[in-house]
């Protein structure tokens, strides 16, 4: 029998970018379907998309769709597929496009009608902007979605994490938990940090990654707890 787990979405996001969001929401994604759950994962809106013959396509997004089963079209994986590698507010502008919820929900409710579970990857932290005037927590928020933080293991970490869960707990969110990301493989005295964030933040941790480029997602789900 499959799991059952007490939400239909999740939102995975950072103590800030380039922190192994995508590895650990891949990662996620597997860790649920090893659980018998059908999952869907969603990278709302994406900046830095390579032109391709079939349009504008992220490789974060890209990842998320192939860790899917069953496998979703892009467009709901990513419905806002920007090129320009910035800030996806000003990758927005420079597209001449508005992110509009509505359609942000459609490609949601498509991936969610498919799915036990779908998990929803935020772009940068979490005060971050998806656009003008609209915070992922906004998105995060009309889903009913608890957050997980994934937290980029190297010096200063401490604060980027406290301060990320401090703004998620405030903003009325629950966070579910927090996933430690090894993304400085020199970085000696991680474990001595795993401590102090084990003691600091008010969540459980539900796995460290390894540093591992282009390990298979599948494998890294194992180092993860079911949140």
């Amino acid at each position: 029998m499959p799991a059952t787990v007490p939400y239909r979405s999740l939102f995975v996001t950072g103590t800030d970018t380039g922190v192994g969001k995508t590895v650990a929401a891949t990662a996620l994604v597997h860790r649920l379907r090893r659980e018998g759950l059908r999952v869907a994962g969603m990278k709302p809106v994406a900046s830095g998309c390579d032109r391709t013959p079939d349009g504008l396509r992220n490789e974060d997004a890209l990842a998320l769709q192939a860790a899917s089963d069953p496998r979703p079209d892009y467009a709901d994986v990513n419905p806002y597929a920007l090129e320009i590698p910035t800030a996806p507010q000003l990758a927005a502008r420079a597209a001449g496009v508005r992110v509009d919820p509505g359609l942000l929900h459609a490609a949601h409710d498509r991936l969610a009608a498919q799915a036990d579970v779908v998990i929803v990857e935020g772009a940068g932290g979490w005060l971050a902007p998806m656009d003008d005037g609209l915070d992922q927590g906004d998105f995060a928020r009309s889903l009913g979605a608890p957050v997980v933080l994934v937290v980029g293991l190297r010096l200063g970490c401490l604060s980027h994490a406290r301060l990320s869960a401090r703004a998620i707990v405030a903003d009325g969110f629950t966070l579910l938990g927090w996933i430690g990301s090894t993304i400085d493989p020199a970085f000696a005295e991680r474990d001595a940090y795993l401590d102090l964030l084990r003691d600091a933040l008010p969540a459980p941790c539900l796995g460290v990654l390894p540093f591992a480029p282009g390990a298979d997602p599948a494998q890294m789900a194992q180092s993860l707890a079911l949140p």
